[in-house]
């Protein structure tokens, strides 16, 4: 199968990976892969496919969303007529961009059935901006949304949101993000001895306001952990992450390590790690989460989007949206003291994730979708041949 496939090379985040990691796996099942991303001469993440490629002009950019260019649509268009053999369908991994709006519209004049994997967070139970700002999204994106042939989301609570938004039912498919069991997976690491810990907390992703990660950092600095407690922070120093550095630094256990492209160093830092974190206010399915669990790191994450559904039944500790920084006062002492808990909670992760999270079960879901979705096409394409036929002959 031909996929022509919309999603997002850089700068790096969830989308990324997603589509990293999915592409990646379709083309080792034998399927053709056209890759549509907004870059120019970037070089994408590391263990990055070489793909046949195309770029979509733009303005801007960033990790949450993006805005293309005047020309964009026409080049987008041009190219996917061009292409050669033609795409059985196009799938968008969402990029927040007004492109996905026109996406059916051009799709339907090609011909080509159109699937989008729509990933923005949510959670129902908050009323704050944030959440606000997430539901409003939804809003925004469900009239579009209910033209495409199928959408993917992550969780129940997603496609509950969207069908009461008037996506039509048949067309919302939950299937969570997989992750690579083999890749991430429990393994020796140095991390440790290289960092001087004997406890290791690890929080890996964007340090961003929804991300909540100050609650962490204000309850692991009033629990005093220890000089042989470490948390290590991992993600992009953007301003958020400016304003806090210097009031939670190494004096207090903490270490800042940036963002870090290399994806073995990112598998080694979470063997190396004793619990991870996530104290997100809204969240879609987190892929940080379940690398994490794959390692054997024991979890801990609120009940944001889908993370609650993941850590259910004892897979790790789930925590509420409301007052994280006060529960993780509590808890940080007990994970940092209970070796054998913690040791448990890992073993939990890890054997959930083979059992509801791997990348193979995804795709193998995935490719199911596509099937269906190019038959129902070709179904409906040969009664409008036949209808065209027929009144070109009542013309004659």
């Amino acid at each position: 199968m031909h996929i022509a496939w919309l999603g997002k090379k850089s700068p790096f985040c969830g989308n990324v990976t997603y589509s990293r990691e999915v592409t990646n796996a379709l083309r080792e099942r034998g399927h053709q892969v056209s890759f549509f991303h907004f870059a120019q001469e970037e070089a994408g993440p590391d263990n990055w496919p070489d793909l046949q490629e195309f770029s979509i002009p733009f303005f801007y950019k960033s990790q949450v969303y993006t805005i293309p260019s005047l020309r964009s649509r026409k080049v987008l268009e041009q190219t996917l007529s061009d292409l050669h053999p033609k795409p059985d369908l196009v799938h968008a991994s969402l990029t927040l961009s007004p492109l996905d709006f026109y996406l059916p519209e051009i799709c339907q004049e090609l011909g080509l059935p159109l699937v989008a994997t729509f990933h923005p967070a949510f959670d129902h139970k908050l009323r704050n901006l944030s959440s606000s700002t997430q539901y409003l999204t939804y809003q925004l994106y469900a009239p579009s949304l209910a033209k495409y042939d199928q959408v993917i989301v992550f969780s129940r609570l997603q496609r509950r949101l969207l069908v009461r938004l008037g996506v039509p039912s048949d067309r919302v498919a939950v299937i969570p993000n997989g992750v690579d069991v083999q890749k991430y997976s429990p393994g020796p690491s140095n991390f440790k001895a290289e960092i001087g810990g004997d406890r290791v907390f690890v929080y890996q992703g964007r340090i961003s306001p929804e991300k909540n990660i100050e609650s962490l950092l204000k309850a692991w600095k009033h629990c005093r952990m220890g000089d042989r407690c470490k948390l290590v922070i991992v993600g992009n120093h953007g301003p958020l992450a400016t304003s806090l550095i210097p009031f939670y630094g190494p004096e207090h256990g903490i270490i800042w390590m940036g963002f870090i492209a290399n994806e073995q160093r990112r598998i080694e830092i979470l063997r190396g790690s004793d619990v991870f974190v996530l104290p997100s206010l809204v969240e879609g399915l987190s892929l940080s989460l379940l690398e994490a669990m794959a390692c054997g790191t024991a979890c801990v994450a609120t009940d944001a989007g889908a993370d609650g559904e993941v850590l259910e039944q004892a897979a790790g500790v789930i925590l509420k949206t409301q007052s994280v920084s006060t529960q993780l006062k509590v808890l940080l002492p007990q994970l940092r003291d209970h070796e054998d808990w913690t040791r448990l909670l890992g073993q939990n992760a890890r054997r959930r994730v083979e059992e509801r999270y791997t990348l193979e079960d995804n795709i193998t879901q995935l490719e199911t979708l596509y099937t269906d979705v190019v038959q129902a096409n070709q179904q409906h394409a040969v009664p409008y041949v036949a209808s065209n036929l027929t009144s070109k002959v009542s013309r004659t």
